[in-house]
């Protein structure tokens, strides 16, 4: 019994101190909160931080197997591509010679007779080395040694019309041709090939077509001269101009021309009658130097030559080095003989030295398989070989990529913290030191506030109390009371206001009736101005301004017949003051969609604009422009040019050039009138700077 006594007075005891406790610490209740509150921020951010550093190392991981399975895909599929087969069969050489040599064609041979056949071809394999404009060129032999042993040469350049060699004729120079030099195991072929025109190839809509008949170069001038039986070529010229704007026929037209060269070599074929079975591809195939040169007629210019400009080459083994990510590495080795062609590896960009406790982080978040290495292993075959392809990740790059992305968080995270507590002790500083002050302030200014009456709709009792933010909760209540009071004042000032523009506007529409009925005669122009002016009081009549109230109207649109309506603003501007005004487009009716008296305004406002800053005595001039779909009507004048930065703002509400121009009646709202109208009408307006002034173009839709 005593001892349940004891306990039952030890609880009340310890309820009293709770209770004393926490009436001794409700006046700092709110410092309590704010100073948890920002250690509970700090906590959080560092916990935040954590979290999205593990969730970016799995997204990473992931992101960087599906990266690893693409770019798997995209090496494997670029080497069975032509051109990658191209790649495979001329992979690069430590030392290759200087100037262009032939290519292994993934082709036994080409049909250099037929134009296409050639250029899909040589564009599928990705032989041809671009010069620039200049032309391009495509030199190759095919995968298969008995095809004949020959040098396969295709390209394009660019001339005049071609000029043909007449057979028979001993002076090759008169004629367009192509000197081709073959140097290897130390001889040198070289052949003079003149164009010579087929009998056929006349029509001027096919272009030119012909043959390029291959003589020794040694030989060619020499009477009696014999072609080289084995030399083989053919050339088709386009019948277009390069140039769009010369006619085909005009002798400064460029036109491309196509040619597709056979080059016998006389030590290939010989080798082929031996018994044995000849070295295919030779070894020796990146040390043959070719070159062909496009002479023109009557002299040694050279319109396209191998050995001049900056090729770009054909695609290269080498070039799949883009393709890889940071750090992978992929190897290609021929099965036959093991030798390996290439040994690539990702650039890896030189990165800012993580922290090595960050590093050392990253490494213990955990993530599901990723210390897996990422290996793929595929097989491409070819005509003359089968290849490995060997692609390897490396994972080490996620971990220093994401070592860097949490360098620079770990600076998010230490601005957040210093934020943070720069906040923290900002408030402690400047707010919570003071609100012992302001409590008193406010307990005074409250009662001050109250002699004017409540705010009930304001009420904030819930929010008082014996704390800091109760004694500013029953101030703010005082001043929004007050606040509201002057709020009311204000909505009955602006309903004044609004009244007294509903009575100005009364006041004018009643002798607006009354000119209306003297003048309300069909063939009255005065009748056509006092409607404009019913339509401008009604418009702004009861509106809160005048932008509210131009941008709310609504317009009447109608068909109009716009060459009579152009003919009367023409005839009658005048009347308003805007003299010698010129429209020109015709007498023929053409409808448009339009209300009337709006596009009247429109046109008024732009005549009254171009008036204002025209040349003295020039005219401005109207012109009518008609499509199927629509007209298009040109008001030009002669006088300076609109800023370009002014072209778009010279529409908006209040915009003008002029000093105090609401003093003279300029209030900056015409052409923002007139853009608003012509928008509500389905037609456009704007501005353009002419070589002699500025012409407004407005655009509205016909009527069907």
């Amino acid at each position: 019994m005593h001892r349940e006594r004891a306990y039952a007075r030890l609880s009340l005891g310890g309820r009293q101190v709770m209770r004393a406790l926490f009436s001794a610490l409700a006046p700092y209740r709110l410092r309590l909160l704010f100073r948890t509150a920002f250690l509970l921020l700090a906590i959080a951010t560092v916990a935040l931080a954590l979290s999205v550093l593990q969730q970016e190392k799995q997204l990473s991981y992931k992101n960087y197997q599906h990266s690893f399975a693409k770019t798997r895909e995209q090496i494997l599929s670029t080497l069975r591509h032509p051109a990658g087969q191209l790649a495979l069969l001329n992979p690069p050489a430590e030392k290759g010679g200087e100037g262009l040599h032939p290519l292994l064609l993934p082709f036994s041979a080409l049909d250099f007779d037929d134009q296409n056949k050639v250029q899909q071809a040589v564009a599928m394999s990705g032989c041809l080395v671009q010069y620039g404009s200049s032309g391009s060129l495509c030199l190759g032999i095919g995968n298969n040694p008995w095809a004949g042993g020959y040098i396969y040469a295709a390209g394009s350049f660019n001339s005049a019309d071609l000029v043909a060699h007449l057979r028979g004729d001993e002076r090759l120079a008169q004629a367009h041709r192509m000197q081709v030099s073959v140097s290897l195991r130390g001889q040198t072929y070289q052949w003079i090939a003149p164009f010579e025109k087929m009998a056929d190839a006349g029509k001027k809509s096919a272009g030119l077509r012909g043959r390029l008949t291959g003589f020794w170069s040694g030989e060619a001038d020499k009477p009696n001269a014999r072609p080289v039986k084995e030399f083989r070529g053919w050339i088709w010229q386009n019948a277009n101009c390069n140039q769009a704007e010369l006619d085909d026929q005009d002798s400064n037209c460029s036109k491309t021309s196509f040619y597709s060269l056979r080059l016998p070599i006389a030590v290939w074929q010989d080798a082929l009658f031996e018994k044995k079975r000849p070295v295919w591809p030779p070894e020796d195939l990146d040390q043959i130097k070719v070159r062909i040169a496009v002479l023109a007629p009557d002299g040694n210019e050279a319109l396209f030559d191998s050995e001049k400009g900056t090729p770009t080459p054909p695609f290269s083994l080498n070039d799949l080095q883009s393709q890889l990510l940071p750090g992978e590495t992929v190897r290609i080795r021929k099965l036959s003989g093991g030798k390996e062609l290439v040994n690539l590896s990702g650039q890896v960009e030189q990165e800012n030295e993580s922290w090595n406790a960050l590093a050392r982080l990253i490494r213990r978040l955990p993530v599901d398989d990723y210390d897996t290495p990422l290996e793929s292993r595929d097989q491409i075959t070819t005509a003359l070989d089968s290849y490995e392809v060997v692609l390897k990740g490396d994972l080490r790059s996620v971990s220093k990529s994401l070592a860097v992305v949490a360098t620079r968080v770990s600076w998010f995270v230490g601005a957040m913290l210093l934020a943070l507590f720069f906040t923290w002790l900002v408030m402690e500083i400047s707010i919570i030191r003071k609100i012992t002050v302001l409590t008193k302030r406010a307990a005074s200014l409250s009662k001050t506030v109250k002699g004017t009456g409540g705010l009930q709709q304001f009420e904030l009792g819930d929010l008082r109390g014996d704390d800091e933010l109760g004694v500013l909760a029953s101030c703010l209540h005082d001043l929004l009371r007050r606040v509201k009071e002057d709020v009311e004042r204000e909505g009955i000032r602006a309903e004044q206001e609004k009244q007294m523009w509903h009575a100005v506007g009364h006041e004018i529409m009643s002798p607006l009736q009354s000119l209306m009925a003297l003048h309300g005669a069909a063939d009255d122009q005065s009748s056509r101005y006092i409607h404009r002016m019913q339509q401008a009081i009604r418009v702004l009549y009861g509106s809160a301004s005048p932008s509210e109230a131009f941008q709310s109207t609504e317009l009447q649109v109608t068909s109009i017949d716009i060459t009579a309506f152009l003919h009367n603003v023409a005839g009658n501007a005048p009347c308003v003051g805007i003299a010698n005004v010129e429209f020109s487009g015709g007498a023929e009716t053409v409808m448009v969609r339009a209300d009337d008296y709006s596009l009247e305004d429109v046109v008024t406002h732009v005549l009254r604009n171009a008036d204002r800053y025209r040349v003295p005595e020039s005219p401005i001039s109207i012109t009518l422009l008609t499509s199927e779909t629509g007209v298009t009507i040109a008001i030009h004048n002669t006088g300076p040019h609109i800023p370009a930065d002014m072209l778009d703002k010279i529409f908006e509400y209040g915009v003008s050039d002029q000093q105090d121009s609401g003093a003279h009646g300029n209030r900056g709202q015409g052409l923002f009138v007139a853009k608003t109208y012509m928008a509500k009408m389905g037609g456009t307006i704007n501005a353009q700077n002419t070589h002699d002034g500025v012409s407004f173009v407005l655009s509205l839709q016909r009527a069907h």
